[in-house]
């Protein structure tokens, strides 16, 4: 895996980003002015990047979609041919556990154009359904099922920063009480917008 190699190679995948970037993702002249702004990220390659005629998307659908969701999807694939199975031609009962953090893909680019007083006047239109279901981390595992046609259990994971290892733990459960022959476990974090850095406040998580 990427993250495996990059622990071999002892590589830093915290980079310090040029002082334009976050300039041009958005973060405002007063908060790059304050000392405590650090101009550090753990950044992504590609999150922009997604195969939708591969899934059967189309266009629209794959542009609406978390990149979160899209980066789960496409490393689960790579996963199954990384284990030289195919869930298609499996006998067995294959399960998802998943996880990911709320889309900031959906507050930053899709819903920033919007005018929130009128989507809360309107109701759960049909664009908005489609935004939640595109976005929402509660579909990343029943989403993953659908595409992959994976028939065992599907559970999002929800434990803050804990997540990834309970979905772990999980799908080893799974298996143990045989309700599943194989199954997928994981998560995805991407932040949006990306190539931002943080506001460094003594005691606190960052």
């Amino acid at each position: 895996s990427q993250l495996g190699d990059t622990l071999c190679r002892g590589q830093e995948s915290v980079v310090t980003l040029p002082e334009e970037e976050p300039t041009a993702a958005g973060v405002s002249a007063k908060p790059l002015a304050e000392p405590a702004y650090v101009r550090r990220a753990a950044l992504l390659n590609g999150i922009d990047e997604f195969d939708a005629e591969y899934f059967g998307m189309n266009p629209y659908t794959a542009r609406m979609m978390d990149p979160q969701q899209r980066l789960f999807l496409q490393t689960a694939w790579h996963a199954f041919e990384d284990s030289g199975y195919d869930p298609a031609s499996y006998d067995g009962v294959i399960g998802a556990f998943a996880s990911s953090t709320a889309s900031g893909y959906l507050m930053d680019n899709l819903l920033s154009h919007r005018d929130t007083k009128t989507m809360v006047g309107e109701g759960i239109t049909v664009e908005m359904f489609n935004l939640v279901l595109l976005n929402d981390k509660d579909y990343l595992a029943t989403r993953t099922s659908h595409e992959l046609n994976l028939r065992g259990p599907s559970l999002s994971v929800q434990t803050a920063c804990s997540s990834s290892l309970v979905a772990v733990h999980l799908a080893c459960q799974s298996l143990l009480a045989r309700e599943c022959d194989m199954a997928l476990a994981g998560a995805s974090a991407i932040r949006v917008p990306h190539r931002v850095g943080y506001t460094y406040e003594p005691g606190a998580m960052v």
